[in-house]
């Protein structure tokens, strides 16, 4: 009897959120113009582009991938491109579409950048460039500009 109650008690409770796994999902890293990209004075223009994406993997699962691609060049030579695709597998609770789609795009890459930084960092080294220190991303805020142009987009179409 205690443990149909237990159980009952168990089912009854939200899945909380929760890290399953990250990961590296793709890597790249080029130098095109080495070794002459070398021998230039350092002085580099470093572009950083993000994306995120998610898929839903099965009622609570979702897996999310943040893509960095950071782009380094000396006036129109490419000194580096470096991408890298980290990915996050996530255990979200039920919660409203506003809230799912603020998790999805913000609260998990907030926890994925990190670990995509770090990533960037070793493969520039690697390359035997200066070190480069991504600075931080304030997920949140992106996904704010996002919806309020959402929204425009839609204001702009309603017939007047």
């Amino acid at each position: 009897m205690a443990d149909e109650q237990i159980n009952a008690v168990a089912d009854e409770q939200q899945v909380q959120f929760a890290i399953q796994r990250i990961y590296v999902k793709d890597i790249s890293f080029e130098a095109p113009n080495s070794p002459a990209i070398f021998r230039k004075d350092w002085q580099p223009e470093v572009k950083l582009d993000l994306d995120t994406r998610s898929e839903k993997l099965d009622d609570s699962t979702f897996e999310v991938v943040l893509s960095l691609t950071v782009t380094a060049t000396i006036g129109e030579e490419t000194a580096f491109l470096c991408e890298v695709q980290q990915a996050g597998i996530f255990s979200v609770p039920v919660v409203s579409d506003a809230q799912m789609a603020h998790m999805l795009a913000a609260f998990c890459p907030n926890i994925l950048f990190p670990y995509a930084r770090e990533a960037v960092s070793s493969l520039v080294n690697r390359g035997t460039f200066p070190q480069l220190n991504l600075a931080p991303v304030n997920f949140d805020a992106l996904f704010a500009q996002y919806v309020q142009q959402r929204q425009a987009e839609a204001q702009a179409q309603l017939p007047n």
